[in-house]
């Protein structure tokens, strides 16, 4: 079983790779994960300590989102590739008639309502807004301590895949997205949906979007009239990403980042921070050779302050957000 994905021209123009990490997707994805044991290298730390501080209503509010099967559309709005409060404006402001389909439409698989779900079906203005301050208070609680992570990998991730985008070849993005994701030019197959139909884009385009708490395989919405998108799981550093938000203040210096502190690394991580490079780009722009840029991305990378990801033959290197921070503060101290 597959869902495939019909372009013309004129969607293979119109494919965009999002420019950052959407909190309501994320919101989604995450309540998910909470629900399984799936990702325990990389998310294992994180469910642990996020499960213990739910409150009655953010429980709640995981019954709108099975760890299998449907999950209601209107709770991913396209308004939230512009952050957290400009989707859930969008949430607030869902039509009546897409607030009971999709609500039906979970109900009729079996799965039990929250206690608020009836008012919110009928579109009642207290429930609609029950569940907007439940999401912003879940995504307060259990995302925005470590939200830092998820930027830092969605950045890497997108700086890897941009390249085949500028260079002309959106189809090449579209095959390199995911084992699951085949493209055979017009048509983007999806595996591993559990369902078998085909949708036609006609000129809408395509959002390419990478998640952090996407897991396994690529998901998409299920009304083929919404704004088309693809949401697949980004590739995971498990020893970043499962690290404690409450200790990164209390951390002694490691030895990799104290010799860190030398001209040479300053300079490469200075590169890497505009853009991303791999590292024949960065041999070429230092000129020195391969062999010893490629040793000195593995101390900064040791340190924490990037992140590599193969792109074919070669390895791209993106600044994690401590990396970032550290370039970004060099350069106002210079100037």
């Amino acid at each position: 079983m597959a869902l495939r994905i019909h372009f013309t021209d004129d969607d293979l123009t119109r494919i965009r790779l999002a420019q950052a990490p959407d909190p309501m997707w994320e919101v989604l994805q995450s309540m998910h994960m909470l629900q399984t044991r799936d990702g325990w290298a990389v998310f294992g730390r994180w469910r642990s300590q996020v499960r213990t501080g739910l409150t009655a209503p953010e429980r709640q509010l995981l019954r709108l989102a099975p760890p299998v099967g449907y999950s209601p559309d209107f709770l991913t709005p396209a308004a939230g590739e512009g952050g957290l409060e400009l989707g859930i404006d969008a949430l607030l402001s869902t039509p009546r008639a897409r607030l009971r389909h999709d609500l039906l439409e979970l109900a009729d698989a079996g799965r039990r309502l929250p206690s608020w779900g009836r008012p919110l079906a009928d579109g009642e203005s207290e429930a609609v807004e029950h569940l907007g301050r439940t999401l912003r208070a879940y995504f307060q609680s259990s995302l925005a301590p470590y939200w830092h992570h998820v930027r830092a990998r969605f950045d890497a991730e997108r700086a890897a895949h941009a390249r085949p985008q500028a260079a002309g070849d959106p189809g090449g993005l579209l095959g390199a997205l995911h084992p699951e994701l085949r493209w055979q030019p017009p048509v983007l197959t999806i595996g591993g949906l559990r369902v078998e139909r085909d949708v036609h884009l006609r000129g809408r385009g395509l959002l390419v979007l990478p998640s952090y708490f996407c897991w396994r395989r690529p998901t998409v919405l299920k009304d083929a009239r919404l704004p088309p998108v693809i949401v697949y799981p980004m590739t995971h550093e498990a020893a970043l990403d499962v690290a404690d938000p409450a200790a990164e203040g209390l951390r002694t210096p490691s030895r990799s980042l104290v010799a860190l502190l030398g001209r040479t690394r300053a300079e490469i991580l200075g590169h890497i921070a505009e853009g991303g490079r791999t590292t024949t780009e960065l041999a070429r722009v230092t000129g020195m050779s391969p062999a010893t840029a490629s040793y000195h991305t593995t101390v900064l990378r040791d340190a924490g302050l990037l992140s590599t990801h193969r792109l074919g033959s070669a390895v791209l290197h993106t600044p994690t957000a401590l990396g970032a921070a550290l370039v970004e503060g060099r350069r106002r101290t210079a100037a």
